[in-house]
């Protein structure tokens, strides 16, 4: 990949403008395929970038190169792959349009399928798998908060890309086993669904041991599930995935000091799938739960937490008035 070349956001949502701002704001070339509506706002004010720790970055609009017309990747270097997963097939095909055969594709989406989906499309062509551990929320227009902690990670390659994609601030980590890291946080994102229809901030929400203890059962649903695929899931934290469920299920006093030595979280974070049920936005549970539902149909394995769980989030889809507000008792599939 070569640095002079442009970085290509594919999808400049909330991941897409807080990735290529900082970017951007490091000196790179940086080209935003974002919607009018997002487009207009960064231009009137500029892009302000803002973290759970105290950081801000603000960029001014003639910093980026933004446009709804994809034919701003033809000089790209690398394609950050942003969008929603039920929109992968159709970003493949306009980057197949106009990205360069050369360019590096990475993709910084949720879920485990959205790599073998753009491979298919994008026969050829490098595609990289990563994950992003942390959450970014958009409290105004143009404000892209980062509200946790961690670093990208990058299926690793010969080019070093993970290396050339990092930059102050945001730091991308090369690993050789991303399909484990990419299960790991697909384990850890179950709670997406959890904290979308309890409608509380993260850190409220997994600061009741209630809270934990459903959540917990249902990644232990999800352990069995992925294991019976042969799948062995590495954790996005420095604590080992297989270990998560019992810390989870530790009393709050004891939960709070552990993890607050792992993962820092914003106090008004709360997960994307809540942003989208607020916004009336379609979600990606087919993507997390729904994945799990599907492998325990094949194993014939049974996962009431997360049939429970998806049916919930559709029915809050098709409400459109956000978050339900459920507590964990509400949501949990009677005996």
């Amino acid at each position: 990949m070569n640095s002079d070349r442009p970085i290509a956001v594919a999808g400049a949502g909330s991941i897409g403008c807080f990735v290529g701002g900082m970017c951007a704001a490091a000196g790179r070339r940086v080209a935003l395929l974002a919607r009018p509506r997002v487009i207009g706002e960064i231009e009137e004010g500029g892009l302000r970038l803002t973290g759970f720790d105290g950081f801000e970055r603000r960029i001014a609009p003639n910093a980026l190169t933004m446009s709804e017309d994809p034919s701003i990747f033809h000089d790209a270097g690398a394609v950050l792959v942003t969008v929603k997963s039920a929109d992968t097939a159709e970003v493949a095909d306009i980057i197949a349009k106009h990205a360069p055969t050369d360019a590096v594709i990475v993709s910084l989406q949720n879920g485990v399928g959205n790599v073998p989906a753009l491979r298919d499309r994008l026969p050829g062509r490098k595609v990289l798998a990563a994950m992003v551990p942390f959450n970014v929320t958009a409290p105004q227009p143009a404000r892209y908060h980062r509200a946790t902690s961690g670093d990208i990670v990058i299926e690793a390659d010969e080019a070093g890309t993970a290396a050339r994609l990092s930059v102050p601030g945001l730091k991308m980590r090369p690993t050789g086993n991303i399909a484990s890291v990419q299960w790991g946080k697909l384990l850890v994102n179950l709670n997406n669904a959890l904290n979308a229809l309890s409608g509380l901030p993260l850190r409220q929400q997994l600061g009741q041991r209630a809270w934990r203890s459903l959540f917990a059962d249902q990644m232990a649903e999800g352990f069995v599930a992925i294991r019976a695929g042969g799948i062995r899931p590495v954790s996005p934290t420095p604590v080992p995935a297989s270990w998560t469920p019992h810390l989870l299920r530790l009393p709050d006093a004891i939960f709070a000091a552990a993890l607050g030595g792992t993962m820092k979280i914003d106090p008004e974070a709360r997960s994307s799938m809540w942003e989208d049920l607020s916004r009336g936005r379609r979600t990606e549970i087919d993507y997390l739960q729904g994945v799990i539902v599907e492998i325990a149909d094949r194993h014939g394995l049974p996962v009431p937490i997360s049939r429970r769980v998806v049916a919930l989030v559709r029915d809050a889809e098709a409400d459109g008035k956000g978050s339900p507000r459920l507590t964990p008792e509400q949501i949990r599939p009677l005996p």
